[in-house]
């Protein structure tokens, strides 16, 4: 378990380098989109090609960023009944809903991409935006964003059983004070 728990802490650190690429993609955008707009209304010129670069940065945001969310225990919850659950019942939701949810969505999603961005490589395939940009750089966040996510689903479930078995202090998130 010891070299589990050192692979789920190299899966870690994986992500908080990706969230920080993902960090500076929406900095970048934000600059691009300011620039843009400047640009547009102080001399009258238009680009596609900076519209789609915002697309192509936030793309890469979320996908690369959505591995990061889970790690820090802050993506969205659905079951109602899971705040009265103790600690030990948390985990246990959360391993059951990583295992049969999470991960098998994210394997068919990066699975599934994976046909498309070859097709969209292979034709060199272009947005019918005039001045617009080759498409499979933003295709390419998909299948790897959802290797991320496979990653860390799979550092989670690691982590949790770890717990479980007193083998590992994990910061839970499950406890907060009522603010």
């Amino acid at each position: 378990m010891k070299t589990l728990l050192a692979l789920a802490r190299l899966i870690d650190a994986l992500n908080d380098l990706f969230a920080k690429v993902a960090k500076w993609a929406i900095f970048a955008a934000c600059l691009i989109s300011a620039g843009n707009a400047v640009i547009r209304y102080t001399l009258d010129i238009g680009s596609n090609a900076f519209l789609e670069v915002q697309w192509y940065l936030f793309a890469a945001c979320v996908m690369l960023g959505a591995a990061q969310v889970l790690r820090v225990n802050e993506h969205v919850r659905v079951d109602i009944l899971y705040g009265i659950y103790p600690t030990r019942g948390k985990v246990l939701v959360d391993i059951f809903g990583l295992a049969f949810f999470l991960m098998p969505m994210a394997l068919f999603t990066m699975y599934s991409a994976w046909p498309v961005l070859h097709q969209m490589f292979v034709t060199n395939e272009m947005s019918s935006n005039a001045g617009g940009l080759i498409r499979w750089p933003a295709m390419l966040t998909i299948p790897f964003g959802m290797g991320l996510l496979v990653l860390q689903g799979l550092s989670e479930i690691i982590k949790r059983v770890g717990w479980l078995m007193h083998i590992h202090d994990m910061d839970t998130h499950y406890e907060r004070p009522l603010q």
